[in-house]
């Protein structure tokens, strides 16, 4: 099994940037893709990026799409999601999650066998 701890989280002014890390322990972080989710409070968890084990294919929700990247450094066990031009609306608590066998990029919060307890990000205005 995999644990995955997220870190990072903070308050942030509009148009800041904040960095977030996924650090996973328990087994080796090579073929599990990757995936970023957040939850604003009365809202259901909303998909924002993915990657693959191997960092070949990744996928953004429109929302964040020229903002955020995602990234990760298997020899640290460490996935990233590096987040500019922070508005408002980004506010929520951000979770990470891993899947098996990831050849391709999930999208949906169903599909992923771990996650991490989250980290809240805060944008003011």
């Amino acid at each position: 099994q995999v644990q995955l701890v997220e870190s990072g989280g903070g308050l942030v002014q509009a148009g800041g940037s904040l960095r977030l890390s996924c650090a996973a322990s328990g087994r080796t972080f090579n073929h599990y893709s990757m995936g970023w989710f957040r939850q604003a409070p009365g809202k259901e968890r909303e998909f924002v990026a993915a990657i693959t084990w191997s960092g070949d294919r990744i996928d953004y929700a429109d929302s964040v799409k020229g903002r955020f990247t995602i990234s990760r450094d298997n020899a640290k066990n460490t996935v990233y999601l590096q987040m500019n031009s922070l508005k408002p609306e980004d506010t929520a608590i951000y979770y990470c999650a891993a899947k098996t066998a990831g050849w391709i990029p999930k999208r949906l919060v169903y599909e992923y066998d771990y996650w991490g307890q989250g980290t809240q990000v805060t944008v003011s205005s």
